[in-house]
């Protein structure tokens, strides 16, 4: 068996809608900066995704671009696979597990950039409630999950909480 990472992560602080539909909202100036806080705390836990699956809303694609930026690039590791997925956006707790079942077993490590509720109802799902994320994560917010065997065996409880964090740039 191998072992698994998940990092799930809520978008970055995105502007109110305006004349723009939701799907179109913009990060805002700090939400910018915290994508970027995000990517330099994933690179110094050593967490570096060999896939990315994100929303496919302007917001969460801009936040993975920044939390991209920040992740830079190491010589161990090369630029992770990228999927921006619809039904991240339009979807909810089922769509996102489906997802996860689906990841090739060759990837150690997935990051998720998407939304609430879901992406906290993931992970007290995963975490079979067992976690802190009772008030759901903040925007720019991280919960670690790690498991052993196959990314297929993907089911509630499965997957422990190791940690969270807020982002703030």
């Amino acid at each position: 068996m191998t072992a698994r990472t998940l990092v799930l992560m809520r978008h970055s602080k995105a502007e109110h809608p305006g004349e723009l539909t939701d799907f179109e909202r913009q990060l805002t100036d700090r939400g910018r900066r915290d994508a970027g806080a995000a990517g330099a705390w994933l690179a110094a836990e050593g967490l570096r995704p060999g896939l990315v699956l994100c929303s496919s809303a302007t917001r969460t694609r801009q936040t993975w671009h920044g939390v991209a930026v920040a992740l830079g690039r190491d010589d161990t590791s090369p630029a992770p696979e990228v999927r921006y997925e619809d039904g991240l956006y339009d979807g909810g707790r089922t769509e996102m597990i489906d997802l996860l079942r689906a990841v090739p077993d060759s990837i150690g490590t997935v990051l998720v950039v998407a939304h609430n509720p879901t992406v906290s109802d993931v992970s007290i799902l995963l975490a079979d409630g067992t976690t802190s994320l009772r008030e759901g994560l903040a925007t720019s917010g991280v919960a670690v999950h790690r498991a052993g065997g196959w990314w297929s065996t993907t089911e509630p409880g499965s997957m422990p909480l190791v940690t969270t964090h807020t982002a703030r740039g």
